[in-house]
């Protein structure tokens, strides 16, 4: 018996099940060019009107659902597409080379929204809710942050107090992506304090309910077009119906679902590092100084190298992400060191880009400035930088 061979034999069947394939599928390559055309021919005219009027995209959103990637990984009983993991990263990154105010619409109805209605959602909440969801009829919004109650989110002041057959929702949510759009919220709110954050209980809120309401557009550094405000919730009646998971649920709800939304933002930021990176080596070759296009210079030259290099690992880790997440692996860890580098490098490769394009990367009509303004909130929203060392941290530690 040779025990090294039936050993290397063994793990030989095992990769091939279950093995990260590093070439895209002919499925994967036409949603990756499906998302590219859809941003370079739908996105793109206009992007730079819109982020300095401060215009939600609607028509952009609308088409995104017309094409279905406002409920990409969504079972196709349900009205989604029943795509993987990866598709959503491949489009998600095509998306956010151009508009990031369209992306971050379509990563909250992914990851957040639709992700945690089909998962520990009733059929009823499906029905009723997810499909439309799913095909784009309407897009959601995921309430969690608060006037105190950012990166703590164990501090939900927003109350929801059982009376019975429905509960009264009280209070308010800041920094609501697709606040004034959405047709439907995800909404944690504190049921019984004393058992901090195992009383926090998660709804779902219909926008047309009485007592709910929008503060005013948020001025915003980047993603000036995505729809962020505030969300006042004022004795608005929710049916025990609409509460998701069992009681005290909630919490555990919120930091599930921010998992999978971490892999949308980690693709968001790689598409803007790649966006960048791509208008970078363009005007390299176009641009002349001292006698010869700028890409001939080794200081130029670094800075491409650098930026291909951390784009590259930060696709990789993206992508092992969405590997874990669909092999049905705990992708929390992945998904946090993915979010991490990708928003990173996004944030210095925009800074690279705007650099090498000198006077010309100050001003709009480049777009570089506008990534590299798009580039800092993918440090902050769904769990800061810190937040990640400490999620990655205490996976090691464990």
């Amino acid at each position: 018996m040779n025990v090294a061979k039936d050993v290397k034999s063994l793990y030989l069947r095992q990769l091939k099940k279950r093995a990260m394939n590093f070439q895209l599928t002919e499925e994967h390559k036409m949603i990756q060019k499906a998302a590219r055309d859809f941003a370079q021919n739908v996105c793109k005219p206009g992007v730079i009107e819109r982020d300095d009027k401060m215009e939600v995209a609607t028509e952009q959103i609308s088409e995104l659902g017309k094409l279905g990637f406002l409920g990409m990984m969504v079972d196709p009983k349900y009205g989604g597409g029943g795509m993987d993991t990866t598709s959503y990263v491949l489009a998600m990154e095509e998306i956010s080379k151009i508009d990031n105010s369209v992306s971050v619409c379509m990563s909250v109805n992914n990851s957040l929204v639709c992700w945690g209605i089909e998962t520990f959602g009733t059929e009823e909440q499906k029905q009723q809710y997810l499909v439309p969801l799913a095909k784009g009829e309407m897009v959601g919004a995921f309430c969690l942050s608060e006037p105190e109650a950012g990166s703590d989110a164990t501090m939900q002041r927003t109350s929801a107090e059982d009376k019975g057959d429905h509960y009264l929702l009280n209070g308010t949510k800041n920094w609501i992506t697709n606040g004034k759009q959405a047709g439907v919220y995800l909404v944690m709110a504190q049921t019984n304090a004393e058992a901090g954050h195992r009383g926090i209980n998660a709804f779902i809120v219909e926008a047309g309910t009485t007592g709910v309401t929008t503060g005013g557009k948020e001025q915003k550094l980047g993603i000036r077009s995505s729809d962020t405000c505030s969300v006042m919730f004022q004795d608005v009646k929710v049916p025990k119906a609409n509460r998701i998971g069992e009681e005290g649920f909630g919490f555990k709800f919120a930091m599930k679902t921010l998992s999978g939304g971490r892999i949308g933002i980690a693709a968001q930021a790689l598409g803007i590092a790649s966006g960048a990176y791509e208008l970078a080596l363009a005007y390299s070759k176009e641009r002349k100084a001292f006698g010869k296009e700028i890409m001939h210079h080794q200081a130029i030259q670094f800075k491409l190298a650098d930026m291909a290099m951390e784009i590259e690992a930060a696709r990789l880790l993206c992508l092992k992400s969405a590997f874990d997440k669909d092999q049905q692996l705990d992708y929390g860890q992945s998904s946090a060191m993915a979010k991490l580098f990708c928003s990173e490098v996004a944030m210095k490769t925009t800074v690279e880009a705007v650099q090498i394009h000198g006077g010309y990367g100050y001003v709009k009509e480049y777009h570089v400035e506008r990534l590299m303004r798009d580039a800092k909130i993918t440090q902050i929203y769904e769990g800061t930088s810190e937040v990640q060392r400490i999620v990655i941290a205490r996976g090691i530690l464990k």
